[in-house]
Order: structure tokens, then C-alpha cells, then sequence
């Protein structure tokens, strides 16, 4: 038997390459692409409105949807930093809307449900109808703004009250030593605002109606979360807990 030439060999090589080239493109289609693992994408936590509270009610509750964002966007933010446990109520105010309407909403985050819808007063020296001035001063007769966390419910010189816990340095951490509670007044009705024109003013505290105050201190105490807005553009762009996302897209909220 002769062994085959050089050029026989040769011969053989060239007709099998392609056959051989197309099994290894084949085979190399076959072979799945790695599955890399989910990262803390935002799709992981739900920050939408109905995340906490039913945002079609709230929406004709007359609560801004966009309001409503930026308050579900801070609690979302408290909890991730640790500042926060999911709280079992929000309660949001509204302070860019007259004293004359009801601006403050208070919602139960596990039914999602609007559970008050009511008048607030702002301090006497945040304006008159309309707020215009916030402070966390001493002394200053302000109210002030973002995320506070509900304690306990004590009986003081206006009657059943809330004690308030301010989370944001700068903007409303002195509320305790402030004095900042949430309390009934006689100024605070439908038809106090009729005759004055504006309800009457507290010294920064948000204070609800009598009739209803006892009930919505009972409702919201022992770890509820108030949110109080206002497009204040030093807050907005401040605070800690409405820009999470600003330096690496998680949560960098730190105490």
C-alpha cells in the first residue's frame, strides 16, 4: 500500500477545512452565554406611588402625584439607609397650598388606603394664607420641612399632642427641642378660614382640627412618617432623603 503524498495530504486539508471551521462556529453558537447575576437594579424596589398608598384615591384627593413621589421616594430612602422601618401610616402635607384647603393626607401603607384628608395649620411665621418661610431655628415661629417619624402621644399645654422626631439636619432636626407637634387648635376649622380668610397660625407645629385630632394622633403614632413639602430649593436639592440616587444610583443616605 503506498502512503500518501505530500500533495495527496495537502489535497485532503484543503476540502475538510470548511467542513471543520463550520462544526466549531457550531459548536460555539451552542455554548449559552453566561447569565450574570441580577444587581440592585431600581426594577428591585417598587417607588412608584402605589408602592405605599393608592395613588388613583390620593390623586382625587387632590394630593399631587408628584408630591406623592417625592414623599414614597424619601420613606423608600429612610428605609434603605436604615433610618427607617416601613411605617404603617404617611402622612403628607402639602404646605404650596393655602391654609384654607385641606392639605394634609394621612394613608395606611399596608391597605393603601386614604384614611384622613384634612385642614393644617402652618407657624405664624411661615405667612399668612399662603406659606412662604420655613425654618428649624429656635424661637422662630416657623414650620419646617421633610421627613419626621412619629413618637408618643403626650397631654401638654394644647391638650392630646404628638411628639415629632426631625430626620433632616438643617431642615428639621431641632423639632424636639422645638417643641414641633402635631396637636388640635381652635383655629384650625372650615369656619375660622371663612371669616379670617386663612386659618389661624401655631408656632410651627402643624395643628389639626379639634374634632379630629385625637383620632389622627392614634392613628399615625408610635413610628408614623410625616412628610411636609414645599418647592423649597434648598431642601429639594439638600436633603438626603429625596437624592439617593445622586452619587452611584443607590441608596447613600447615612446618618
Amino acid at each position: 500500500m503506498k502512503r500518501p503524498t505530500l500533495a495527496t495530504a495537502t489535497l485532503v486539508c484543503v476540502l475538510l477545512a470548511p467542513f471543520l471551521l463550520h462544526r466549531e462556529s457550531t459548536a460555539a453558537a451552542q455554548v449559552p452565554a453566561p447569565v450574570q447575576a441580577a444587581g440592585p437594579s431600581e426594577a428591585a424596589v417598587d417607588v412608584s406611588p402605589s408602592a405605599l398608598v393608592d395613588a388613583d384615591e390620593a390623586r382625587a384627593a387632590g394630593l399631587s402625584l408628584d408630591v406623592l413621589k417625592l414623599a414614597v421616594d424619601a420613606v423608600e430612602c429612610g428605609v434603605a439607609s436604615g433610618d427607617l422601618v416601613t411605617p404603617p401610616t404617611l402622612t403628607v402635607i402639602d404646605y404650596s397650598l393655602p391654609s384654607t384647603e385641606p392639605r394634609l393626607w394621612v394613608f395606611d401603607t399596608h391597605t393603601h388606603r386614604l384614611l384622613f384628608k384634612e385642614l393644617v395649620a402652618h407657624g405664624k411665621g411661615t405667612g399668612e394664607n399662603m406659606a412662604e418661610h420655613f425654618s428649624d431655628a429656635m424661637n422662630s415661629h416657623q414650620s419646617s420641612l421633610g421627613l419626621f417619624v412619629t413618637r408618643d402621644p403626650y397631654i401638654g399645654n394644647n391638650g392630646y399632642s404628638l411628639r415629632l422626631d426631625g430626620l433632616e439636619p438643617g431642615f428639621n432636626s431641632h423639632a424636639r427641642d422645638r417643641a414641633i407637634v402635631i396637636h388640635g387648635a381652635a383655629y384650625v376649622s372650615a369656619d375660622f378660614a371663612t371669616r379670617q380668610g386663612r386659618l389661624g397660625r401655631s408656632w410651627g407645629c402643624p395643628a389639626l382640627r379639634e374634632a379630629v385630632a385625637r383620632q389622627v394622633i392614634d392613628t399615625v403614632r408610635d413610628g408614623g412618617v410625616v412628610f411636609s413639602y414645599y418647592p423649597d430649593p434648598e431642601w429639594l436639592t439638600r436633603s438626603r432623603f429625596l437624592n439617593c440616587h445622586a452619587t452611584t444610583g443607590r441608596v447613600v443616605a447615612t446618618n
